[in-house]
Protein backbone atom coordinates (compact mmCIF):
# COMPACT_ATOMS: atom_id res chain seq x y z
CA UNK A 1 0.00 0.00 0.00
CA UNK A 2 1.07 3.58 -0.60
CA UNK A 3 2.72 5.34 2.29
CA UNK A 4 1.99 8.96 3.18
CA UNK A 5 3.88 11.78 1.51
CA UNK A 6 4.66 14.48 4.07
CA UNK A 7 6.12 17.83 3.09
CA UNK A 8 7.69 19.91 5.87
CA UNK A 9 7.78 23.64 5.21
CA UNK A 10 9.67 26.39 7.04
CA UNK A 11 11.25 29.65 5.94
CA UNK A 12 14.82 28.90 4.84
CA UNK A 13 14.72 25.09 4.73
CA UNK A 14 17.74 25.16 7.00
CA UNK A 15 16.47 24.34 10.51
CA UNK A 16 12.87 23.38 11.43
CA UNK A 17 11.89 21.59 8.22
CA UNK A 18 15.28 19.87 8.07
CA UNK A 19 14.89 18.64 11.65
CA UNK A 20 11.35 17.46 10.93
CA UNK A 21 12.39 15.64 7.76
CA UNK A 22 15.15 13.76 9.57
CA UNK A 23 12.85 12.88 12.47
CA UNK A 24 9.86 11.88 10.31
CA UNK A 25 12.02 9.52 8.28
CA UNK A 26 12.32 7.44 11.45
CA UNK A 27 9.07 8.03 13.36
CA UNK A 28 6.73 7.60 10.37
CA UNK A 29 8.08 4.35 8.88
CA UNK A 30 7.77 4.15 5.13
CA UNK A 31 6.66 7.76 4.73
CA UNK A 32 7.93 9.74 1.80
CA UNK A 33 9.39 12.94 3.23
CA UNK A 34 10.09 16.18 1.40
CA UNK A 35 11.36 19.43 2.92
CA UNK A 36 11.23 22.92 1.46
CA UNK A 37 11.16 26.58 2.39
CA UNK A 38 9.23 29.71 1.57
CA UNK A 39 12.23 32.07 1.24
CA UNK A 40 15.26 30.02 0.34
CA UNK A 41 18.76 30.48 -0.96
CA UNK A 42 18.90 27.31 -3.05
CA UNK A 43 21.49 24.66 -2.40
CA UNK A 44 22.70 25.72 1.04
CA UNK A 45 23.63 23.08 3.62
CA UNK A 46 21.95 23.08 7.01
CA UNK A 47 23.63 25.16 9.66
CA UNK A 48 26.10 23.62 12.08
CA UNK A 49 23.66 24.38 14.91
CA UNK A 50 20.95 22.37 13.11
CA UNK A 51 23.42 19.52 12.56
CA UNK A 52 24.39 19.53 16.26
CA UNK A 53 20.74 19.68 17.41
CA UNK A 54 19.90 16.68 15.24
CA UNK A 55 22.93 14.80 16.52
CA UNK A 56 21.84 15.50 20.10
CA UNK A 57 18.60 13.57 19.46
CA UNK A 58 20.28 10.82 17.46
CA UNK A 59 19.22 11.98 13.98
CA UNK A 60 20.96 13.35 10.91
CA UNK A 61 20.16 14.86 7.54
CA UNK A 62 23.43 14.27 5.73
CA UNK A 63 23.56 15.76 2.29
CA UNK A 64 20.67 18.16 2.87
CA UNK A 65 20.57 21.19 0.58
CA UNK A 66 17.99 23.93 0.92
CA UNK A 67 15.27 24.24 -1.68
CA UNK A 68 12.35 26.51 -2.43
CA UNK A 69 8.83 25.04 -2.43
CA UNK A 70 7.81 24.29 -6.02
CA UNK A 71 4.48 23.52 -7.68
CA UNK A 72 5.85 20.11 -8.64
CA UNK A 73 6.37 19.27 -4.96
CA UNK A 74 2.65 19.42 -4.25
CA UNK A 75 1.04 17.04 -6.75
CA UNK A 76 1.10 13.92 -4.58
CA UNK A 77 1.65 15.37 -1.10
CA UNK A 78 -0.84 14.12 1.50
CA UNK A 79 -0.15 16.92 3.97
CA UNK A 80 2.02 20.02 4.08
CA UNK A 81 3.23 20.46 7.64
CA UNK A 82 4.19 24.06 8.36
CA UNK A 83 6.00 25.46 11.38
CA UNK A 84 4.41 28.89 11.56
CA UNK A 85 1.28 30.70 10.45
CA UNK A 86 3.36 32.63 7.90
CA UNK A 87 4.13 29.36 6.08
CA UNK A 88 0.44 28.42 5.89
CA UNK A 89 -0.36 31.92 4.59
CA UNK A 90 2.37 31.49 1.98
CA UNK A 91 0.79 28.27 0.69
CA UNK A 92 -2.67 29.83 0.69
CA UNK A 93 -1.34 32.76 -1.34
CA UNK A 94 1.00 31.00 -3.78
CA UNK A 95 -0.40 27.45 -3.99
CA UNK A 96 -4.13 27.81 -3.18
CA UNK A 97 -4.96 24.32 -4.47
CA UNK A 98 -2.84 22.88 -1.63
CA UNK A 99 -4.34 25.04 1.14
CA UNK A 100 -6.79 22.34 2.27
CA UNK A 101 -3.84 20.02 2.95
CA UNK A 102 -1.70 22.59 4.78
CA UNK A 103 -1.56 23.14 8.53
CA UNK A 104 0.89 23.91 11.27
CA UNK A 105 2.39 20.94 13.07
CA UNK A 106 0.89 22.07 16.37
CA UNK A 107 -2.63 22.38 14.89
CA UNK A 108 -2.43 18.90 13.38
CA UNK A 109 -1.28 17.44 16.69
CA UNK A 110 -4.08 19.22 18.54
CA UNK A 111 -6.96 18.65 16.10
CA UNK A 112 -6.41 15.29 14.36
CA UNK A 113 -7.03 13.14 17.46
CA UNK A 114 -10.67 14.29 17.54
CA UNK A 115 -11.34 13.08 13.96
CA UNK A 116 -12.33 9.72 12.50
CA UNK A 117 -11.91 8.00 9.15
CA UNK A 118 -9.17 7.90 6.54
CA UNK A 119 -6.44 10.52 6.89
CA UNK A 120 -7.51 12.50 3.79
CA UNK A 121 -11.08 12.71 5.09
CA UNK A 122 -9.85 13.71 8.53
CA UNK A 123 -7.79 16.53 7.01
CA UNK A 124 -10.73 17.66 4.89
CA UNK A 125 -12.92 17.76 7.99
CA UNK A 126 -10.55 20.26 9.61
CA UNK A 127 -11.34 22.83 6.86
CA UNK A 128 -7.69 23.88 6.85
CA UNK A 129 -7.99 26.29 3.92
CA UNK A 130 -10.32 28.47 6.00
CA UNK A 131 -8.94 27.99 9.49
CA UNK A 132 -7.97 31.13 11.35
CA UNK A 133 -4.34 30.79 12.36
CA UNK A 134 -3.31 31.64 15.90
CA UNK A 135 -0.01 32.60 17.61
CA UNK A 136 0.18 29.36 19.66
CA UNK A 137 0.67 27.38 16.45
CA UNK A 138 4.22 28.57 15.71
CA UNK A 139 7.28 26.49 16.48
CA UNK A 140 9.80 29.19 17.28
CA UNK A 141 12.42 29.70 14.57
CA UNK A 142 15.81 29.03 16.17
CA UNK A 143 17.73 30.82 13.40
CA UNK A 144 19.06 33.70 15.50
CA UNK A 145 19.45 31.64 18.64
CA UNK A 146 22.28 29.89 20.42
CA UNK A 147 22.81 26.14 20.26
CA UNK A 148 20.48 25.45 23.20
CA UNK A 149 17.62 27.12 21.25
CA UNK A 150 18.27 24.77 18.31
CA UNK A 151 18.38 21.81 20.70
CA UNK A 152 15.08 22.83 22.31
CA UNK A 153 13.53 23.24 18.86
CA UNK A 154 14.68 19.76 17.79
CA UNK A 155 13.29 18.25 21.00
CA UNK A 156 9.95 20.01 20.52
CA UNK A 157 9.69 18.82 16.91
CA UNK A 158 10.62 15.28 17.98
CA UNK A 159 7.80 15.29 20.55
CA UNK A 160 5.24 16.80 18.16
CA UNK A 161 6.14 14.43 15.32
CA UNK A 162 5.84 11.44 17.62
CA UNK A 163 2.27 12.51 18.29
CA UNK A 164 1.56 13.23 14.61
CA UNK A 165 2.99 9.83 13.65
CA UNK A 166 0.38 8.18 15.88
CA UNK A 167 -2.34 10.01 13.95
CA UNK A 168 -0.89 9.07 10.57
CA UNK A 169 -0.60 5.44 11.71
CA UNK A 170 -4.35 5.36 12.48
CA UNK A 171 -5.06 5.37 8.75
CA UNK A 172 -5.34 1.78 7.55
CA UNK A 173 -4.82 2.89 3.93
CA UNK A 174 -1.14 3.08 4.73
Amino acid sequence: MAKPHLLFLCTGNAARSVMAGAIAAQVVPGARVTTAGTLVIEGQPMSMRTRRALSAIGKNAEGHRSRQLRDTDLADVDVIVAFAAEHVHYVRRTHPDAAARTATLKRLVRDLPSTEGPFADRLAGLDLANTTLEPWEDVIDPAAGDQFIFNECAEEILDLLGRLAAEVARDDQW
